[in-house]
């Protein structure tokens, strides 16, 4: 029998001594020296690890550049199905290392063979190391010890206090960046609270890395003193004087977010020599409704939602609309909760609400001289981005960008395009994103066009076709399926599944009135964000246009690497592809066989 060191992240167990991942009872490939990466990541879960530290420990004595590094990230990333725009698993701190943010059990257990964990089948809870002991024979040996740990340990910049008058204002700065930026939060906030969301803490690093951020708590919220009579703009906008003086500053730009919008444009305008250029984010001029302010909502709207915050403070308050794709994430909405909760008192966050309801910023913008961006998503739910455009058009040169998104937190939804206009207005530099390669099998599957199966006849069916293809992708390990050529396209970075899910989306597509022409190729794909390109999407897609309806086509080098998975094919010849995709033997799988 041999020793075993587990660590288990939920839904995937890392062996020790096997050195393998496994999700379930099925081994998830990764390359020895990515595997010795996320092993070492795993074992400081909740450390920031630098990369000075990571190279040492995966490859001592050898000189290696950061691009082996990120290479190895990347392949855990895809085997973790890890968006490193929102981790689950592994997050960086730019320009600094990498942080396992995942909770991790840790279980060194006697008794225990080698090779899959007994882990629960497709559908079923993973088991715990510890409830796989309790469950197995261990010849008088104890159970394995299990350390728990805290699934997000952030590094939480020290608090400092300037004072304001009487009022202690609590602050943190980050970073190191020639440029000053004070980050100004809406509503209530608490800059502790800001750290241990994990796509929070990562927009502010990101900031932190081109500029020295300030982050603070408004007079009356989270950290800073609470205050018994409703703050004033002119307050607040003292405030950030006072903390600008603290840290010595004598001129920065300003970051307001939503409510910190207005306050943030007034100081702009009031002291322009302190004031190096000025951002707003999901902004406004007015938060009470006009005929010549249409967008904002009645006051009897305002107080609808005061009586939802007398009545609810202490959940998940306005969650819907300030970041509805997240909505439903409890993870989110237990962190919202408590972020409000420590932010501000029932009482204070109404207080603060009737004030806001009283901003009124139309005759402060035209005389707001420095430069200036307005950024906006287009279908934000909390504030219509018709004000932000409005807001723009008052700022004499303000420059307006418009981004795709419902989320009104920035934090929350595709926050990289936020942040890249940012760094681009500030610095003069666009943050460069490297697209990610990858080796991969790639499905074209395509809508027949044929009379009878006429492609996209019925835009709904194929809605409908496309969410289930999407189940069926994420069920075998495929990534999320990209619209193109009238039907889908999906990676896998097994062959095997690429083919069976193929033929499994192949079957099901008469139920929603259709037939498929699939092709697959395995090759280097290469993406960024959401898109996906390269040579192995083209050929595929061109092989699945030689499919006929109903059949799967496979190029040699994917029947090559399913050799002994019992898939079997027949020979469809040689075919010389358009363009510079080259010349191919394709393969037609025959379903009657598939095991």
């Amino acid at each position: 029998m041999k020793q075993r060191s587990n660590f288990t992240f939920d839904p995937f167990c890392l062996d020790d001594i096997s050195g393998m991942l496994w999700r379930g009872s099925t081994s998830v490939p990764l390359t020895p020296k990515a595997f010795a990466v996320l092993r070492f990541l795993v074992s400081r879960a909740g450390e920031l690890v630098s990369k000075e530290v990571l190279l040492e420990a995966v490859w001592p004595d050898t000189f290696v550049g950061d691009g082996v590094l990120k290479t190895c990230i990347r392949e855990i990333r895809r085997a973790l199905d890890d968006d490193p725009r929102q981790p689950h698993y592994i997050e960086t701190a730019h320009r600094r290392g990498y942080r396992f943010i995942a909770p991790v059990r840790h279980a060194d257990g006697a008794g225990i063979d080698s090779g899959p964990p007994d882990h629960a089948g497709p559908g079923e809870a993973v088991k715990a190391p510890a409830e796989l002991d309790a469950a197995a024979p261990h010849d008088g040996a104890p159970s394995a010890a299990v350390l728990s740990r805290e699934p997000w340990a952030p590094t939480i910049p020290p608090v400092h206090y300037a004072h304001s008058g009487d009022v202690n204002i609590a602050y943190q700065v980050v970073g190191e960046g020639p440029l000053d930026l004070v980050f100004v939060m809406g509503w209530v906030s608490h800059i502790e609270y800001f750290w241990r969301q994990p796509a929070f803490a990562a927009f502010l690093n990101r900031l932190a890395s081109f500029a020295r951020l300030i982050v603070f708590d408004k007079r009356g919220t989270g950290l800073s003193d609470r205050v018994t009579a409703l703050p004033t703009l002119e307050q607040r906008m003292d405030d950030v004087r006072a903390i600008l003086d603290a840290v010595g500053s004598t001129k920065a730009a300003l970051l307001g977010v939503s409510e910190g919008g207005p306050m943030c444009s007034l100081f702009a305008a009031t002291y322009p020599e302190k004031t190096e250029a000025l951002v707003m984010i999901g902004t406004y001029a007015k938060r009470v409704w006009e005929p010549a302010y249409p967008w904002a909502p009645t006051r009897e709207e305002r107080e609808r939602f005061i009586e939802e915050i007398r009545d609810n403070w202490g959940g998940p308050v306005g969650i819907e609309v300030r970041a509805p794709s997240l909505a439903d994430d409890p993870a989110f909405r237990d962190w919202w909760a408590t972020y409000l909760r420590m932010g501000a008192s029932p009482g204070a966050a109404i207080a603060l609400t009737r004030m806001n309801a009283e901003i009124d910023v139309r005759g402060v913008l035209p005389t707001v001289m420095v430069p200036t961006l307005v950024l906006h998503r287009s279908a934000d739910r909390c504030l219509l981005v018709d004000e932000g455009r409005y807001v723009a058009s008052l700022v004499p040169h303000a420059r307006f960008v418009e981004l795709p998104g419902a989320d009104h937190l920035p934090f929350v939804g595709d926050q990289d395009a936020l942040l890249d206009e940012i760094e681009e207005f500030l610095t003069g530099v666009r943050h460069s994103r490297e697209p990610d390669r990858w080796l991969a099998t790639v499905l074209s599957a395509r809508v027949a066009s044929n009379a009878a199966h006429g492609a996209r006849s019925n835009p709904d069916q194929f809605d409908r076709f496309v969410a289930h293809v999407t189940k069926e992708a994420e069920w075998y390990r495929g990534t999320p399926p990209l619209l193109a050529d009238h039907g889908v396209v999906v990676a896998f970075d097994g062959p095997a599944r690429a083919i069976r899910c193929a033929c499994a989306l192949g079957s099901a597509a008469a139920r929603f009135g259709m037939m498929l022409q699939s092709g697959l190729h395995t090759g280097e794909c290469e993406g960024v964000g959401q898109q996906m390109r390269g040579r192995a999407v083209d050929v595929a897609s061109q092989i699945a246009a030689r499919a006929e309806a109903g059949e799967v086509l496979v190029s040699g080098p994917v029947l090559d690497l399913v050799a002994g998975s019992g898939i079997q094919a027949d020979d469809n010849g040689l075919h010389q592809l358009d363009g510079n995709a080259g010349e191919w033997r394709l393969f037609r799988v025959l379903r009657s066989h598939l095991t």
